[in-house]
């Protein structure tokens, strides 16, 4: 019985809390220097952001100098929630510093723990810059499988990851163990704030508890696409910076029709594991063809 993480990997003890609760916190996985190039993506969307705002006269000032945590939400201070959204609720872009975290040894070897070595990085993963008090940010109830209810895909794992530290105050998750093994629900668009995140009734939500997870930056939480979960929104000065990858078996179905994924990791086949060229160019594995 492992007591230690091996390279990331995790313990038996993390193994079972996983299988019957559906969910698993591994607390500060990634280092501060493993967040810096996903760091640096983001801020290089964020000056993109900032520079066509200053070129529609929105703004004045493109705040270059203001930290990571604050810049995106000190430009929107002064503007609309449809302002924001027009950028997405979240960012799927291909940028060199995603494809390093969803690469990263420290991931692959804890999502390796539950579905074996043969990875594929599912192409839903989405960087999510909770502002406050817009309300992009505060997710309804959902279980994940929703936004892909026809996908022969099972297992999917998300990784959730947080850059900052996610308070009560930001907006951390919340989740609902041992949900993982409900069937997918009946879902509606929410409709209300113009996101149409998928969401649940009240009613659905039965008797489970709720687990409210505060966590450092760089710990992971890892859970089953069954999961019922939520987060609520950030009431403080700064951005809750996080990220949600997915990953499943790569047997499974790799839903083109939500973009290309791609290969992370095969003991099998080592040499067609996906490289940041391929990814680049939207190719699944390494030396495929172009699919764009």
């Amino acid at each position: 019985m492992r007591d230690v993480y091996v390279s990331g990997s995790l313990t038996k003890e993390q193994l079972d809390f996983y299988n019957e609760e559906g969910y698993l916190v591994v607390p500060e996985l990634l280092t501060e220097e493993d967040l810096q190039a996903v760091k640096q993506a983001m801020s290089q969307k964020v000056t993109q952001i900032a520079d066509e705002l200053l070129a529609a006269g929105l703004i004045t000032d493109t705040l270059a100098d203001t930290p990571f945590p604050n810049r995106l939400a000190d430009l929107f201070k002064d503007l609309s929630a449809e302002e924001f959204l027009k950028y997405g609720r979240s960012w799927r872009d291909r940028l060199l510093g995603y494809f390093t975290l969803m690469s990263n040894p420290k991931i692959l070897n804890a999502v390796e723990s539950l579905i074996g070595g043969e990875i594929f990085s599912n192409p839903v993963y989405n960087v999510r810059p909770k502002v406050p008090l817009v309300a992009a940010g505060a997710v309804p109830w959902h279980q994940d499988k929703s936004y892909w209810p026809d996908a022969n895909a099972n297992p999917v794992i998300t990784v959730w990851i947080s850059l900052v530290d996610a308070t009560e105050e930001n907006g951390c998750l919340h989740i609902k163990p041992r949900t993982h093994k409900k069937r997918v629900l009946k879902w509606h668009r929410e409709s209300a704030t113009g996101t149409g995140y998928t969401t649940l009734s009240e009613k659905q939500l039965g008797t489970a508890p709720t687990v409210i997870l505060p966590v450092k930056a760089g710990s992971a939480i890892l859970f089953n696409d069954r999961c019922l979960h939520m987060s609520t929104p950030n009431l403080s000065k700064s951005v809750r910076w996080s990220v949600d990858l997915r990953y499943q078996p790569t047997d499974q179905d790799p839903m083109p029709q939500h973009g290309a994924g791609f290969l992370a990791r095969s003991h099998k086949y080592p040499e067609r594991v996906c490289t940041l060229a391929d990814w680049l160019n939207n190719r699944p594995e390494r030396g495929e063809q172009d699919l764009t």
